[in-house]
């Protein structure tokens, strides 16, 4: 076996079993699918936004996180936005703004970081050329991109009264938008419709000819710099020449003797863990899965691991984490004996929830044992398309509070605070389990409950990522509509308020690999296209 893959689209995934047939390793297999993904999930991400991934390389003496979120503008300050806020959304991802000037247009956009993520990664941990693992996305680009059914779903959500701007509306603020993403008569391309996008394919041919240096400091940064400047957006030539990708070490914890290692702050594996570390003081295996006590427990540790999350996880080079506090297992006892005392958390929000904002994964492991996981987003779409380049830039200003003195406060160059949790688990110092997972703050939740899914459950990584979960990022405890109406009632009847889900599978979307009797397995959320590939 040369390696297997699991991604969030079939082309992605054809893309890296391609590179691994090529002689590729699973970072040039993982970035292949990257550069695919910002093709045929455009919304989702590309090379306009941000990520991380977490690389393994047992031969090498390689492990380590690259983390290349994107950065408030140089420009901004924590108190810019003050006067004009309204509210949060009650998962806790966006920012409301009277004019929501930081979620659709100019002044949404961050500082991208996804090509120089991608290319330093390469660089330092591939084996083939950025020329040479750009081929798939290029070749698709020009071959168009048939639209997909949750493609369109993404794209048709009506956030109602949540105070967000719908995703085809964004799809319109651009003259490129409405060039490629609508049919003649006006109306939102279809699922069989095909996507033709002639400038993204130039874009990724210019990347490809010229590396991250076009992009950030070449032809491409001017243009970016110029269209910004023209319609007031922060992103200047400095913003763009400065960036750099940040090498941090994994964070680590344990579950039921397996060590756990995912991405520290502001990534979202440090809540992972604590999450991870209030279930381990539960025999959650000995419960009914999905009966009352066993959603009762996960939605209780979700809540405080939330209380957490909003307190303290933002840029540690910015705020004080006190990740080492969290992660221990007496704060953790402390928070289980509450829980079993049957206290019940109190997570207050300002609005009503919407559809979470989207992002896409890839996991790989490689015939050597590397194992390679990657989350990357553009956190919500912004709309922005400068002409003549053709790709979508992040959203991800609306995550940042607009309320100075906060965690996740704006500063001027600060990551904000992101829930992607690429994780590796190990079993006597070797990867046993690969897994990423989209859906904004649904991601630390939906890759808890599958963890526990194969560990305590005793699934295979297929169903445990298609299992029905929950979300409690509120008050409210969000139910999969495969959650039965008792339990759901019940739940209601011990004083919590239930929403319940219209869809099968739902909050987040988990791929994993997993390591069974010496073979590797793949999962991938049936929710989605993806799908898991052997090369």
């Amino acid at each position: 076996m040369r390696g297997i893959v699991v991604a969030a689209q079939p082309e992605a995934a054809e893309a890296g079993v391609g590179v691994l047939r090529q002689g590729g390793n699973a970072v040039d297999a993982a970035i292949a699918c990257a550069f695919s993904q910002g093709v045929v999930d455009p919304q989702m991400c590309g090379i306009g936004g941000f990520g991380a991934m977490q690389i393994c390389m047992p031969r090498r003496g390689v492990h380590t996180v690259l983390e290349f979120f994107a950065r408030a503008p140089l420009s901004a300050t924590p108190g810019m936005w003050k006067r004009k806020f309204i509210g949060q959304s009650l998962d806790g991802f966006v920012f409301l703004l009277e004019d929501q000037c930081n979620d659709v247009g100019y002044g949404s956009v961050g500082t991208p970081g996804n090509v120089a993520g991608y290319a330093e990664a390469l660089s330092r941990f591939g084996t083939l050329p950025l020329r040479d693992v750009m081929r798939p996305a290029i070749a698709q680009s020009r071959r168009g991109v048939m639209v997909r059914p949750y493609m369109h779903y993404y794209w048709a959500i009506d956030h109602g009264k949540d105070g967000q701007v719908n995703v085809a509306d964004k799809l319109r603020f651009s003259e490129t938008g409405r060039q490629v993403y609508f049919r003649a008569d006006g109306s939102l391309k279809r699922p069989g419709d095909v996507l033709h996008n002639p400038d993204m394919t130039r874009s990724l041919e210019r990347i490809a000819e010229g590396g991250a240096e076009a992009f950030y400091r070449g032809d491409m940064a001017r243009e970016i710099a110029a269209d910004m400047a023209a319609w007031g957006g922060g992103i200047t030539l400095e913003d763009l020449a400065a960036y750099r990708v940040r090498e941090k070490a994994p964070c680590w914890g344990r579950y039921r003797g397996l060590k756990v290692a995912s991405n520290p702050p502001p990534a979202g594996g440090g809540s992972l863990i604590e999450l991870l570390h209030i279930l381990g003081h539960f025999d959650l295996g000995a419960l009914e899965h999905g009966g009352i006590e066993h959603l009762r427990i996960l939605a209780e540790a979700m809540k405080w691991m939330t209380i957490d999350k909003d307190a303290h996880m933002g840029d540690p080079d910015f705020v004080d984490v006190p990740l080492d506090r969290l992660l221990s297992d007496g704060h953790a006892a402390a928070l289980a004996a509450r829980i079993r005392a049957g206290e019940k958390a109190e997570v207050a929000r300002a609005e009503e929830p919407g559809d979470p904002p989207d992002t896409t994964v890839v996991c790989v492991v490689d015939a050597e044992g590397n194992a390679v996981s990657l989350t990357h987003t553009l956190g919500i779409p912004s709309g922005v398309i400068t002409p003549g380049l053709g790709f979508m830039y992040n959203g991800c200003m609306s995550g940042f509070d607009p309320r100075p003195g906060r965690a996740a406060s704006i500063a001027p160059g600060k990551s904000r605070g992101s829930a992607m949790a690429p994780t590796l688990l190990f079993q006597d110092d070797e990867p046993c389990m690969v897994l990423a997972a989209p859906g904004g703050t649904y991601i630390v939740p939906a890759l808890a409950q599958a963890i526990s899914n194969v560990v305590d459950f005793g699934m295979t990584m297929a169903e445990a990522v298609a299992a029905p979960r929950i979300v409690a990022l509120s008050n409210t405890i969000d139910v999969s509509n495969r959650i039965t109406h008792a339990v759901s009632d019940a739940l209601a009847g011990l004083g919590y308020p239930v929403m319940r889900s219209y869809q099968s599978y739902a909050f987040g979307a988990p791929h994993g690999l997993a390591l069974k009797d010496g073979q590797w397995q793949g999962g991938a959320d049936p929710q989605r296209d993806g799908m898991a590939l052997r090369a």
